[in-house]
């Protein structure tokens, strides 16, 4: 009777530790960090087309030269800021990031909207070669960031619903930040004036 009740135990306990959550929990965090790590590769791969883009963009003799500065200042402080792993358990720093990248899309794109008055540099093949890869990266960041705000958005539900809630707490695995459109910086296309 004895070995019945411990087998009964043993079984209960077993049944109760698989429906805790902890491995679900543990995937999540994994999800996560890979989606991150898409969204950082691609932000970084846009920081390295742009010194080539101010080289090409330099050699065109009379380029407004606050709009070239703004683009470098601009790159300088989004590559300032370092998209390691645990940047999205600190919100505030998360924010930083979030911040500084859309800075320098602004810059991008007002970049691009000056470049409009400059024929010769337009119709060179190398200003085109590099508009088309970094309009082709922004594409990638905004799907990696899509993801990303996916695998965050199914994570933090997991660690809010019943009874992976509890194994959160005891583990401390609390939500995520995810991005979150601002008014304030970036990723707003420039002004035109007539």
């Amino acid at each position: 009777m004895r070995a019945v009740l411990s087998s009964l135990a043993l079984l209960g306990v077993l049944l109760t530790a698989s429906g805790c959550g902890y491995n679900a929990i543990q995937a999540g965090d994994e999800e996560v960090a890979a989606a991150w790590a898409e969204v950082a590769n691609q932000y970084q791969r846009r920081a390295d087309l742009i010194p080539n883009l101010v080289k090409i963009v330099k050699g065109a003799a009379d380029f407004e030269r606050e709009t070239l500065e703004a683009v470098v200042q601009a790159r300088a402080q989004a590559t300032s800021i370092e998209a390691t792993p645990e940047l999205v358990n600190d919100p505030e720093a998360l924010q930083r990031f979030i911040d500084a990248q859309g800075q320098l899309s602004s810059a991008l794109s007002r970049l691009f909207a000056v470049a409009e008055a400059y024929p010769q540099l337009r119709a060179t093949d190398a200003f085109r070669d590099l508009q088309a890869q970094l309009e082709g990266t922004e594409n990638r960041v905004t799907v990696a960031r899509g993801r990303y705000i996916d695998a965050v958005r199914r994570y933090n539900t997991l660690v809010r619903q019943f009874p992976t809630v509890l194994t959160a707490k005891v583990i401390g695995a609390g939500p995520k930040a995810t991005f979150e459109a601002r008014d304030d910086v970036g990723d707003r296309p420039p002004e035109v004036e007539f």
